[in-house]
């Protein structure tokens, strides 16, 4: 049983608790944290919501960082957000883990120790396995595991180094464990759906092997291992290698394409169809999305009366195939290929939404059209510009979507061309806030997709 740090939400700011000794630290480090939400917003207050020694000098932290409210068009966003935090402590900090130092407190109980991301340490990463691999307790935490698998200890974990808004360690090229870093209440989809496809036998999807959450302050997932696949590359790879080669990518589309298709069959059989799509209250609240994106990147305003044509035609057009669970967030980046099969992970959604909405039925045209979207991206990143191999993606994904599915994407033009329009004013507003450099890329698809017919 881990040693508990009373340090409750009451109690953030006492004497001697963590945010007296590490808040400083915390204070400098979480904005610069790829993972965290609130770049555009200084943080004015951190509190610790939860915290434990997990084990010998690794606590586990869930704190919860507030922001100055906002005010926009779309409503004021929640005032601040909980992020997962594994920080360990040592006397002398040792020089492979220099890139993971967030500095020494200088106050409390953890006065004039080196504090650091414990993800970086092979040996917290060793430790945290045995957790999931022995499943109980550990205070408000749960490790939980499917006892039909039998992890072996003693794999050696490696850090992933890949840009992603959570953190992935892989033990032995056998096993990948997602860290989730934002945290909110409730089952995460990366577990609930990857669990319910695999009950399904479907097998496009890497089932969840073992699992961790938390029942306090509010139950949550916290991580999931799930099979790794070592001789995979990722979809933005592969479209990359092809471009940079000069080389047609439409087969490989064409089968990620009916691949999906697999995947969506797979989601309505496990949680069902919700019936017909609502246009009408999608509409709004794409339009809402859009209000809150223009009035944080100028840029985008004098497009949104073209942008906001595109949802307002979502009245009148067919409503498409029946909502269900989708995976959320898809593009090239989020689906690999081993051999000759593609697979599809990260279910998460987009982390910036709120859990309740992305767990809720959607059209799955909207992970068509974030794929579509991820073919522009990957065909502007060399120059010159070769909008035909793009093109030529997009109809080779859409014909082998249509060949599974039973249904095409190209016939659903109004319903599609809104869901492409959603998904790059998200595009917009994400690269403003975390890449600037690239933003320029969804805003050449905002040029195109504010002209009706674009």
């Amino acid at each position: 049983m881990p040693k508990t740090i009373t340090v409750g939400p009451g109690t953030a700011a006492g004497r001697g608790g963590p945010p007296a000794s590490l808040g400083g630290l915390l204070r400098e480090w979480l904005p610069r944290q790829r993972w965290f939400a609130g770049k555009d917003r200084p943080v004015t207050d951190l509190s610790v919501l939860h915290g434990a020694e997990l084990f010998p000098g690794c606590l586990h932290l869930l704190v919860r960082a507030s922001h100055a409210p906002v005010p926009t068009p779309g409503g004021t966003p929640p005032p601040g957000d909980c992020y997962q935090l594994l920080l360990a402590l040592r006397e002398q900090l040792a020089p492979r883990l220099e890139q993971a130092f967030l500095g020494r407190a200088e106050q409390g109980p953890f006065a004039g120790l080196a504090v650091y991301d414990a993800l970086h340490d092979p040996r917290s990463a060793h430790l945290l396995l045995e957790r999931l691999r022995h499943p109980g307790a550990a205070g408000p935490l749960r490790f939980e595991a499917d006892p039909a698998v039998q992890v072996p200890g003693g794999l050696p974990p490696r850090l992933l180094d890949a840009e992603q808004s959570n953190t992935s360690l892989v033990y032995g090229d056998a096993y990948i464990l997602k860290v989730f870093r934002r945290i909110q209440p409730g089952v995460n989809p990366d577990l609930e759906v990857s669990a319910a496809l695999a009950a399904q036998g479907c097998t496009r999807v890497p089932a969840p092997v073992a699992w961790f959450g938390t029942s306090a302050p509010q139950p949550a997932t916290l991580g999931v291992l799930q099979p790794f696949l070592p001789d995979a590359t990722d979809g933005w790879t592969l479209a990359l290698r092809a471009l940079a080669a000069g080389e047609d990518f439409t087969a490989e589309a064409w089968e990620l394409g009916r691949a999906m298709a697999e995947v969506h069959l797979a989601l309505a059989e496990a949680f069902g169809p919700a019936g017909p799509g609502e246009n009408d209250r999608t509409a709004q609240a794409m339009s809402a999305r859009l209000d809150a994106a223009a009035h944080a990147v100028p840029g985008l305003r004098p497009f949104v009366p073209g942008l906001r044509a595109a949802f307002g035609a979502l009245a009148t057009c067919d409503a498409g195939p029946p909502a269900q669970r989708v995976h959320g967030d898809l593009h090239l980046g989020q689906v690999l290929r081993a051999g000759r099969d593609w697979f599809v992970i990260d279910f998460e959604g987009e982390p910036s939404r709120p859990l309740a909405e992305r767990r809720a039925p959607q059209s799955p045209v909207r992970d068509v059209a974030g794929m579509l979207r991820s073919f522009d991206y990957a065909a502007r990143q060399r120059r010159p510009w070769r909008p035909e191999w793009a093109r030529r993606c997009r109809e080779a994904f859409c014909a082998g979507y249509a060949a599974r599915a039973g249904w095409d994407p190209r016939k659903k033009h109004a319903l599609l061309r809104a869901h492409e329009t959603d998904r790059a004013v998200y595009e917009v507003l994400y690269e403003a806030r975390h890449r600037p450099d690239w933003l320029p890329v969804p805003m050449a698809a905002i040029k195109r997709l504010a002209v009706w017919g674009g």
